[in-house]
């Protein structure tokens, strides 16, 4: 019997309003609630027993023993299409020139963004958007997925329908991510806009680098739109490794 929701997500802030929303469907459910792999972890067996969990917008990757403990499986989602499965989807996308994008909710594994797919929601990227708006745009599409499925969620025990659809691309890293931070001295002036439109904004604290005889220097953008990217040396990464 499906008798408690675990919700796991980026910020407290989150939970009340999807805990409200799933309760509306179901006012006998409980709720347990998560941030933190700690917090999973201390939730007791006979409640993942009888629970679902829900991740959202959250960068925890839960342990193939919890989900295996989980009574009525649990469902991710995540904030990119299909086809960029990974970390910091939305900003590969700028730099791939997408020219759509949209939100996942999938069947959750081991294994991060490869479970059966149970929800897509797409959109038009419109002309000029930086990486900043794509991403507020996918948070509301990707809260107006889980509001389209809460119904199901709450109230159905049963495992989700899965569509026709399958994870497609390259699974974005961390490392990928940093790597394409960390520009060569040679890089060329098309190439280094391209990655300046889509890295530039410090995400999770990787900055935008470019290394010259053995030293990295940070770039800084002025407040100008139309004005040049400077490249002012990062104290803090003084000597590339």
């Amino acid at each position: 019997m499906l008798d408690t929701i675990i919700l796991l997500t980026g910020s407290r802030d989150q939970q009340l309003a999807l805990t409200e929303l799933l309760r509306a469907h179901n006012p006998a459910l409980s709720f347990r609630c998560a941030v933190s792999l700690e917090d999973l972890q201390s939730i007791e067996r006979s409640v993942l027993a009888r629970a679902r969990l829900l991740a959202f917008t959250t960068g925890v990757i839960v342990p193939a023993d919890i989900l295996q403990a989980l009574g009525h499986g649990a469902y991710n989602f995540h904030p990119a299409p299909p086809d960029y499965p990974g970390w910091a989807p939305a900003h590969f996308a700028m730099y791939d020139g997408a020219t759509r994008f949209g939100a996942t909710a999938h069947v959750m594994e081991a294994r991060v963004d490869c479970g059966a797919i149970v929800g897509v929601e797409t959109f038009d990227i419109p002309p000029g958007v930086d990486v900043r708006g794509l991403e507020q745009m996918t948070f509301v599409r990707l809260a107006y997925l889980f509001w389209r499925m809460s119904r199901d969620l709450a109230c159905d025990a049963g495992a989700l329908p899965v569509l026709p659809v399958s994870w497609s691309g390259t699974k974005s890293t961390k490392q990928m991510y940093a790597d394409m931070c960390d520009m060569p001295a040679d890089i060329d002036a098309a190439e280094m806009q391209r990655r300046v439109s889509a890295f530039h904004d410090d995400f999770r604290g990787i900055p935008l680098t470019v290394t010259v005889h053995g030293t990295r220097f940070q770039l800084a953008v002025p407040a100008q739109p139309s004005a040049e990217p400077l490249i002012v040396e990062a104290p803090a990464l003084a000597m590339a490794s």
